[in-house]
């Protein structure tokens, strides 16, 4: 487990500790609702380089056989 300081406003430790379940650490507390937060926000974003170019459809299908193919210049 890696382990970060994080400073955090009077307002948002406060927060955090109303928030809190019965028993459940400061820690656990804050991991719990920074994880509930990121997924409010939408979940994980599609990579960048998903559909971020030009080239044939069966590209990764083909992959072996367009880059053994010469190429030409433009």
């Amino acid at each position: 487990m890696v382990r970060r300081t994080l400073s955090l406003p009077d307002s948002v430790e406060r927060l955090l500790h109303e928030r809190a379940r019965e028993g459940e650490s400061f820690s656990a507390a804050a991991v719990r609702l920074i994880l509930a937060g990121a997924k409010a926000e939408g979940g994980k974003k599609p990579p960048r380089y998903i559909a971020s170019g030009k080239g044939p459809v069966d590209l990764g299908r083909m992959a072996e056989r367009y880059l053994r193919a010469p190429t030409t210049a433009r």
